[in-house]
């Protein structure tokens, strides 16, 4: 029976990455892209401020990716300073429904405030007030081989 890679077979650790400019997003961003998430996994404390999503994200930074299948990390992305949180296209009262990561971006608004929206497969978005960008990655698990064994497409 084939055993899932660990961080430390490639030497690897996990990510724990932090984002306070929109170029420093741009790294998650590219990190988190074709993460996979169950609705229930996103939570807003709104007396904390903060925005977290449990993510199954793809290792876009596993160098063993010749030695194994495509894998997968649970990761938290967490998002504080937010003032206010907003969606469409995501259906409501199915915490089931499995949401697909594409892109965070930040436009800043009155500096440092802007807004953060994080663009889903399906034309879904979720848009993050935030007042000022302050944004973390970690991934929280060992990584797993990721079910289909491939690594995601887009065609151009």
């Amino acid at each position: 029976m084939a055993q899932d890679a660990t961080f430390e077979d490639g030497a690897e650790q996990p990510l724990n990455l932090g984002a306070m400019d929109a170029g420093d997003l741009e790294v998650i961003s590219s990190l988190a892209q074709d993460a996979v998430f169950p609705a229930s996994e996103m939570q807003w404390d709104r007396a904390a401020r903060r925005f977290a999503l449990l993510l199954n994200r793809v290792r876009w930074e596993d160098e063993g990716q010749t030695r194994h299948a495509a894998e997968r990390v649970q990761s938290v992305l967490v998002f504080s300073n937010v003032q206010g949180v907003a969606s469409q296209g995501i259906p409501k009262g199915d915490p089931d429904t499995v949401l697909s990561l594409l892109q965070i971006a930040f436009e800043q608004t009155d500096a440092p405030s802007g807004h953060v929206t994080l663009t889903l497969a399906g034309d879904g978005a979720i848009r993050l007030q935030v007042e000022a960008l302050e944004v973390g990655l970690r991934d929280v698990t060992r990584p797993y081989v990721a079910p289909s064994r491939k690594l995601p497409r887009h065609p151009n």
